[in-house]
């Protein structure tokens, strides 16, 4: 059990609160997975990754149009996407009253 954190008691309805301190020691362990708010952003870079993939394939074939169009929306969707997962962490660690490059948790 961490320090500061009190055992649910049984007669109390379960809430869930991230993290969970209950079941670990480390402050964010899985993090990306356990919060739901990091979700779209990983699913955007990961989009963006296979979007980087067909720009490639794109362009190796001549495809120039499809290969400009590829390259746009993976670049946009890897901005944004690492961009959603950095400002979801950095809500999580100013919610702990930490910074985002403090170096406890990871």
């Amino acid at each position: 059990m961490v320090a500061g954190h009190e055992p649910q008691r049984s007669d109390e309805p379960y809430e869930h609160r991230f993290p969970d301190n209950t079941r670990t020691t480390r402050s964010h362990a899985g993090e990306s997975i356990e919060d739901a708010r990091n979700w779209p952003g990983i699913i955007l870079t990961a989009l963006g990754i296979v979007l980087v993939a067909l720009t490639l394939t794109a362009a190796g074939y001549g495809f120039e149009g499809w290969a400009i169009v590829a390259g746009i929306c993976g670049g946009v969707c890897l901005v944004a996407g690492v961009g959603l997962v950095v400002l979801e962490h950095r809500r999580v660690k100013t919610g702990e009253g930490a910074s985002l490059r403090e170096p406890r948790g990871h």
